[in-house]
């Protein structure tokens, strides 16, 4: 295998490997996931290029990575070497203590079952009063450098009279849509403004699996009123990814006290999901009811201009000019999130590099051809008729019978809608595919789903959640 490593240089195959598997995970995995799990691991691949061996820090995490990450790693691997690699997991060796005053960890404390609720982060440790204060935004994630379009309109607008007047309309806000569409930009847009407007605000941005942890924290050690006096003193509260509070009782149970504690002081907060507040699952009721008792919002998939309008700024924010024809070929063939259209300018500027040629639709097509041709090898019209009739629970021969009914033809025109989008097939051929209908017919269905995808919000999350399981 090319990417093996010499006896002499073990490392330079797993840099090369590894490096190119970090890249595609990140691409695929939710940011805090990657950065929790995949990023912290180091690699070694054996000589001969058959094995992988990821060395992870902790038991903890091993048993982890393990049961929710090992068959993606290993199936990423697989597809960047063409042949099966073997993934083997091991302990990192200990460093030598370093000299601290701070307590050790409680690891006895560890069979306590308020553990049960930390279900993506590492062993509790020690942590400074300094870190416990501080904002926790990223300054770069602000509203001048979010790309506006319909798909985020309404929030953007939202956003910003929360970071104009926190406190009173729209408390709590509650952001929700797929991953990688810009909900987290949009949070840290709010929080950075709040704090250029008045220097002093007390502001946190979190993710709920930290929240999760602190919670545990404080049962640890005991320190519930310092948990109480960092979260119920906040002017300005963020919570990302609020369905991970899913079954996790006393973490709910907490949550709900400081929900009531700001609110009551006036203060405001702001969350995000990957689904509308009626839509979590395994959440108190009493909670959902709060979550929906101000504006929810959502951020749609961006549309086509959207895309091409992001890809052009953040090119620009690289230093790079991109062609508004390549970002029009990018954008048609990239649809799913910001996220995947980022990873995919990505390649195309370090390709531009390293080539020294100028960015261009053969480049372009030159740097994305694996993403490319994944995309039309594991997207046909069939594939989409399954993976249609599975989600709205119709038979798959539906899809080409003459039956009319509302519960059959509506999924029929949705896939016909899938098909044009997704696939390189005609009209007639389309047609030809759905039982030997007119190509009017699939132009019909084809204009009437995408019109409606514009104003339905609920019909673009669906369309989004297919478009996201055929890509894989």
């Amino acid at each position: 295998m090319s990417l093996s490593a010499s006896p002499s240089e073990p490392a330079v195959g797993a840099s090369d490997l590894w490096a190119s598997c970090v890249e595609r995970l990140a691409q695929d995995m939710p940011e805090q996931q990657f950065n929790t799990w995949i990023r912290p691991l180091s690699a070694k691949v054996a000589d001969d290029g058959s094995k992988l061996v990821l060395a992870v820090a902790n038991r903890f995490k091993m048993d982890w990575i393990r049961a929710q990450y090992a068959g993606k790693i290993t199936a990423t691997l697989q597809s960047l070497t063409g042949q099966p690699v073997a993934l083997e997991l091991v302990l990192a060796p200990r460093e030598a203590p370093a000299k601290s005053t701070a307590q050790p960890r409680n690891v006895a404390a560890l069979q306590d079952p308020i553990f049960a609720e930390l279900p993506e982060a590492a062993l509790p440790g020690p942590e400074s009063t300094q870190e416990a204060h501080k904002h926790r935004l990223n300054a770069a994630l602000t509203f001048s450098t979010l790309v506006e379009g319909t798909a985020n309109r309404m929030a953007r607008a939202a956003a910003m009279h929360v970071a104009g007047s926190p406190g009173h309309l729209y408390n709590p806000l509650f952001v929700y849509g797929g991953v990688g569409l810009g909900k987290t930009h949009l949070v840290h847009a709010i929080g950075n403004q709040l704090l250029a407007d008045k220097p002093n605000a007390k502001v946190l941005y979190i993710h709920a699996e930290q929240f999760v942890s602190d919670v545990v924290k404080s049962y640890q050690r005991k320190t519930f009123d310092a948990f109480k006096e960092r979260y119920h003193s906040l002017d300005l509260l963020i919570i990302d990814d609020v369905q991970f509070f899913a079954n996790k009782e006393r973490t709910q149970e907490e949550f709900f006290n400081a929900f009531e504690a700001l609110l009551a002081k006036k203060s405001h907060i702001v969350m995000t999901s990957d689904t509308y507040p009626k839509g979590l699952a395994d959440i108190h009721e009493r909670l959902v009811s709060r979550f929906d008792s101000g504006l929810t919002v959502a951020i749609e998939p961006p549309e086509l201009e959207m895309r091409v309008a992001i890809l052009i700024s953040k090119a620009e924010a690289e230093g790079a000019a991109m062609p508004e024809d390549v970002a029009f070929f990018v954008a048609k063939n990239v649809r799913s999130n910001v996220r995947e259209l980022e990873g995919a300018l990505r390649k195309i500027l370090a390709y531009s590099r390293f080539n020294q040629k100028d960015v261009s639709i053969q480049l372009a097509r030159d740097a994305l051809k694996d993403l490319l041709s994944i995309q039309n090898r594991q997207i046909s019209v069939e594939n989409i008729q399954k993976t249609v009739a599975d989600f709205y629970k119709i038979k798959v021969a539906d899809m080409y019978s003459k039956k009319r009914p509302a519960n059959i033809a509506r999924p029929r025109q949705i896939a016909m809608f899938l098909a044009k989008e997704l696939t390189q097939k005609s009209l007639p051929e389309i047609g030809e595919l759905f039982g030997g209908r007119d190509h009017t017919t699939v132009l019909h269905a084809v204009r009437k789903i995408a019109a409606e995808r514009q104003t339905v919000s609920e019909l673009n999350q669906q369309l989004h959640v297919l478009e996201q399981t055929l890509k894989g």
